[in-house]
C-alpha cells in the first residue's frame, strides 16, 4: 500500500472480514480496520459503506493522488463467494488496474480474488510474490535436508500434501490427531483419541511408499494424554503403545519432541504445517511450543504454513524468528499439494 501510495496511486482497498454469507452483519463491518490501517499508513483512510456503485465512485473521483480509501466488506455481496461475473465487473469499473496482494484467499475463486482479473490488467502483490517465491522453491528445489513438518486433527485434511511431500521431502515428521490414526493402524489401542477409520490402509501405504523413497518417516514416540478435553484435565505420559482405553492423546510426548528438534536441527529447509497437539490448552501446549522452539533455533530455513501453526508461533512470541510466516493456511496447503490457485492463474504475470 505505501509503495503505491508513495508513488501517487489512488489505492482502492476491498477485503472481507469473517463469513456474513452475502448479508449486511453490522459487526463485520469494515470501519476499524480503515481506522487501525490509518494508524499503520500515518495517513487518513477513507471508508465507503458499499463496495460497488455511484455511491462509491463518488467518493473515488474525490480521491487524490496518494490517497487510500477502503471498501466495505466484499461478503456482504451474495455475488463475491459465487464469483459471479456482474459483481466482478462492477469491482472492476472501479479501477484502471487490479492488484492482488491476499494469498490467503487466492485458492478461493471468488468476485473479488479471480472475476475481476478477467476485466483488468492484474498483477501480484508484494506479499503475494513472497509467498509464491518461499513455497515454489520449497517445492521445486529445496535445500536440504528438507523437512516437513505435518501436523493437526485431521488426515483427511492432510492426505494430499503427505503424498506430494513424500516425493521431495527427505524428513516426515507427523504430529497432532492424525497421528493416532497411524497408531491404530499398527494395531495399537489409541483410548478416545481421535481417528480416522476409513485411512488406516491409507496411513499404511505412506509409511511404505515412505520407506520405499528413502524418506525418514517420523511419528511420535511418546503421547501426553488427558482424561479430558479441557485445561483442567488429568494429564500424563505415555509410550504410543501404552495408552489407557478411557484416556485420549492430546500432545506429543518429551521423548518425542526431542526426537522432532534433533532432525529440525540438522535442516537447511524446514516447512510446518499443523500443531502437535491442542495447543490452546495448558496442560498440552509443550510439544507444540517445542517444534516452534526447535524452528525458532535451527539455522536452516524455516517457512510457517499459516492458520493454526502461524497462531501457535505467535502465541509463544516466536515469530521473529522463523523466515516465513504464511498468511495462508488454506492457500499454502492446497499450493504445497500442487494445486494451481484460482487467485494466482488469473493473474497476467505467471
Amino acid at each position: 500500500i505505501k509503495y503505491l501510495t508513495d508513488r501517487g496511486a489512488k489505492v482502492i482497498l476491498a477485503s472481507h472480514l469473517g463469513r456474513p454469507k452475502g448479508q449486511v452483519v453490522e459487526e463485520m463491518r469494515l470501519t476499524p480496520a480503515a481506522a487501525r490501517l490509518s494508524e499503520l499508513l500515518g495517513k487518513p483512510v477513507a471508508k465507503a459503506d458499499e463496495a460497488i456503485g455511484d455511491t462509491v465512485k463518488a467518493q473515488i473521483s474525490k480521491l487524490n493522488d496518494g490517497d487510500v480509501l477502503l471498501l466495505e466488506n466484499v461478503r456482504f455481496y451474495a455475488g463475491e463467494e459465487k464469483n459471479d461475473p456482474e459483481l466482478a465487473k462492477a469491482f472492476a469499473e472501479l479501477a484502471d488496474l487490479y492488484v492482488n496482494d491476499a494469498f490467503g484467499a487466492a485458492h478461493r475463486a471468488h468476485a473479488s480474488t479471480e472475476g475481476i482479473a478477467h476485466h483488468l490488467p492484474a498483477v501480484s502483490g508484494l506479499l503475494m510474490e513472497k509467498e509464491l517465491d518461499v513455497l515454489g522453491k520449497a517445492l521445486n528445489n529445496p535445500d536440504r535436508p528438507f523437512t516437513a513438518i505435518v501436523g493437526g486433527a485431521k488426515v483427511k485434511d492432510k492426505i494430499a500434501v503427505i503424498e506430494k511431500l513424500i516425493e521431495i521431502a527427505d524428513n516426515i515428521i507427523i504430529g497432532g490427531g492424525l497421528s493416532y490414526t497411524f497408531f491404530k493402524a499398527k494395531g495399537y489401542e489409541i483410548g478416545k483419541s481421535l481417528v480416522d477409520n476409513d485411512r488406516l490402509e491409507l496411513v499404511q501405504e505412506f509409511e511404505r511408499k515412505a520407506k520405499e523413497k528413502g524418506v525418514n518417516f517420523l511419528l511420535p514416540v511418546d503421547v501426553v494424554v488427558g482424561d479430558d478435553f479441557s485445561a483442567s484435565a488429568n494429564a500424563k505420559i505415555v509410550d504410543v503403545d501404552q495408552i489407557p482405553a478411557d484416556w485420549e492423546g492430546f500432545d506429543i510426548g518429551p521423548k518425542t519432541r526431542e526426537l522432532f528438534a534433533k532432525t529440525i536441527a540438522e535442516s537447511k529447509l524446514v516447512v510446518w504445517n499443523g500443531p502437535m497437539g491442542v495447543f490452546e490448552l495448558k496442560p498440552f501446549e509443550d510439544g507444540t511450543k517445542a517444534v516452534a522452539e526447535a524452528c525458532a533455533a535451527t539455522a536452516g530455513y524455516t517457512v510457517i504454513g499459516g492458520g493454526d501453526s502461524a497462531a501457535a508461533v505467535e502465541k509463544f512470541h516466536l515469530g521473529d524468528k522463523m523466515d516465513h510466516i504464511s498468511t495462508g493456511g488454506g492457500a499454502s496447503l492446497e499450493f504445497m499439494e500442487g494445486k494451481a490457485l484460482p487467485g494466482v492463474v488469473a493473474l497476467n504475470d505467471k
